[in-house]
């Protein structure tokens, strides 16, 4: 039936078109012009985006109407006429962060700042152990046992004998995931062990992905067989917390929100303050040093 509304979601974008998968099937669609005047300092929508669109007679689509996101991860984009809001992924569930046990060396720094971005966007993260075969589950666990005690749930995998893929699967299937971490630590690996030939499709569109104002930029979303859809997005790591306020970071790890009343003044940045909670805690060996000098040079804006 031609002209019919049906509601879907992006699943990728190119070039103007729009992929939006609905109960009915997957349509090709434009967005309709009025969309586009809505602003440009920033993208209109992305994928992840819930949409209404009208199906015409040729079986291609026109997106009608875009639903308030109740979630989104963006970045500002750098431009002569000022910053542009790239949103990477609307309505995201979750941020898997796949980093390896060894070779690369974990980059703890980075995981830390994955995670705040989660806690902002009251989003689940999830920390993927790989290349655990290179090092031994005792000392895998070792590298990250900081973090199950403060709420991160740890998967220990290895693309390699396929130990923790299938809780990986589990993880992944009926949600959209934002699946983030550094290069060289075996994102593809793990995805072809999870869904065979999906890493395939993962690395051609990444080919394309955000290589210059004037080449074609692809962002897809990719379905899982067990349900949800998976979105690779390298350019996470260079995400900053642009949006944060240095007194408000605090709020945004686990193990510190609730030292901060206890500071004696009200503006404590946890640095060198008589009566800081924080440093106390840190001293006494309740809360790590590696994380506290994370926050420290994430308040300093240090990358």
């Amino acid at each position: 039936m031609t002209g019919e509304t049906l509601h879907g979601i992006v699943t990728r974008f190119q070039s103007g078109f729009y992929n939006v998968q609905t109960a009915a099937g997957m349509t090709v669609c434009k967005l309709r012009g009025r969309l586009k005047l809505r602003t440009i300092q920033g993208d209109v929508i992305s994928i992840g985006d819930h949409v209404n669109i009208t199906r015409l007679p040729d079986g291609s689509g026109v997106i009608e109407k875009i639903e308030p996101r109740a979630r989104e991860l963006a970045r500002l984009d750098p431009t002569p006429r000022g910053a542009y809001r790239q949103i990477l992924l609307a309505n995201p569930d979750q941020i898997v962060a796949v980093f390896a046990c060894a070779s690369p060396e974990p980059h703890l720094r980075m995981l830390d700042r994955f995670l705040v971005i989660a806690e902002k966007q009251g989003l689940d993260a999830v920390i993927i152990a790989n290349k655990m075969d290179l090092v031994g589950k005792r000392a895998a666990k070792g590298i990250f046992e900081i973090y199950p005690p403060l709420g991160y749930r740890v998967i220990y995998t290895s693309a390699v004998t396929g130990e923790g893929v299938d809780d990986l699967r589990k993880t992944l299937a009926g949600r959209i995931s934002a699946l983030t971490g550094p290069s060289g630590v075996g994102k593809s690996s793990l995805l072809n062990r999870v869904q065979p030939g999906l890493e395939l499709a993962v690395q051609e569109v990444s080919t394309h992905k955000d290589r210059g104002r004037h080449t074609t930029v692809v962002r897809e979303l990719f379905p899982l067989s067990g349900g949800g859809y998976v979105a690779d997005l390298p350019g996470l790591r260079k995400l900053s917390l642009w949006d944060t306020e240095p007194e408000e970071l605090d709020g945004y790890f686990p193990e510190l929100r609730e030292l901060v009343k206890h500071c004696q003044f009200n503006d404590c940045a946890h640095y060198e303050e008589p009566g800081c909670a924080v440093i106390k805690a840190v001293e006494e060996g309740r809360v790590s040093v590696e994380r506290y000098e994370s926050y420290l040079r994430m308040r300093a804006g240090d990358e």
